[in-house]
């Protein structure tokens, strides 16, 4: 009788000990325990580390509250100045109701990858192409507030939205290759221009200079000799300037002396006129001496 009564108790204790063994659960520190009794929700949230079920009656759901990196398949889209582009993202969220979670959707990582692939067609169809490129910040923007407002209701929040690529076709790639190569060729001509003119400028103000010292244009130019000359692998053939000679002339000759005050040009004496011509008895002309 006693050996039955002593089955019995360790029979019993085996059955207590594997329904409580059933029941235990482990939840990790970045998890939340949702519990289910008979198909209702219980209210309270399961935290973080060893905790009791009822076995057969409840059911834990994890739910892990980690950010989630979900990266969103490219999309093929036309922008709204009609250009074919590829675009992929990448979108990062975490649980902040694990409740909603579980009872106000199916699958959340599933839905929200969804929205988002439908909020990426949307605003590729709205945008242009220089926003694509240029304006990523507030594209990102306007695309985490799109999928922000339904997951909201899922007890999920975005926290960032990020655009990866914009993959273009190769015709729209060399259209716009040799467009910014005919705007850097326009700024290289507009700064070239600019140039010349401040040289002129400057060599009408050094020219204005000069003229009033011819030495200063010999000066200049022996400047340019020695700059040339410093090259050693190059021929000079220096032209003897016919100035540089009228220069050293007007060196060599003494000063000139002063000026003398003019005179009355003297008027040249002329001969006394002639006494005029007598005729003769004879009728004769004679010239008297």
């Amino acid at each position: 009788m006693v050996e039955e009564l002593v089955a019995a108790g360790v029979s019993v204790a085996s059955v207590g000990l594997v329904y409580v063994m059933a029941g235990a659960r482990v939840v990790k520190q970045y998890e939340r325990g949702v519990v289910l009794r008979l198909g209702r929700l219980r209210s309270q949230v399961r935290g973080p580390g060893f905790t009791m079920i009822v076995p057969f009656v409840d059911k834990l759901r994890k739910v892990n509250m980690q950010i989630v990196t979900m990266p969103v398949p490219a999309q093929d889209g036309i922008t709204r100045d009609n250009v074919t582009v590829r675009v992929d993202a990448v979108i990062y969220f975490k649980v902040i109701d694990a409740a909603d979670a579980v009872i106000q959707v199916e699958d959340y990582q599933f839905a929200v990858s969804q929205m988002a692939q439908t909020s990426l067609r949307s605003i590729i169809g709205k945008s242009d192409l220089d926003d694509l490129l240029s304006n990523r910040e507030k594209l990102n923007q306007g695309l985490e507030l799109m999928i922000d407002s339904p997951a909201v209701g899922w007890g999920v929040q975005i926290d960032r939205v990020e655009i990866k690529d914009v993959s273009l076709p190769e015709t729209m790639k060399r259209s716009m290759a040799r467009q910014a190569e005919a705007d850097r060729e326009r700024r290289a001509r507009v700064i070239n221009a600019d140039a010349e003119l401040q040289a002129s400028k400057k060599l009408a103000e050094a020219a204005g200079v000069m003229s009033e010292q011819p030495a200063a244009l010999q000066l200049r130019l022996l400047q340019t000799v020695v700059a040339v000359a410093a090259e050693k692998n190059s021929t000079l053939v220096l032209p003897f300037p016919v100035e540089l000679l009228r220069f050293l002339e007007r060196a060599q000759q003494p000063p000139a002396p002063p000026a003398a005050v003019p005179q009355q040009p003297v008027q040249e004496q002329l001969p006394p006129a002639e006494p005029p011509m007598e005729s003769d008895s004879e009728g004769s002309k004679t010239r008297q001496d």
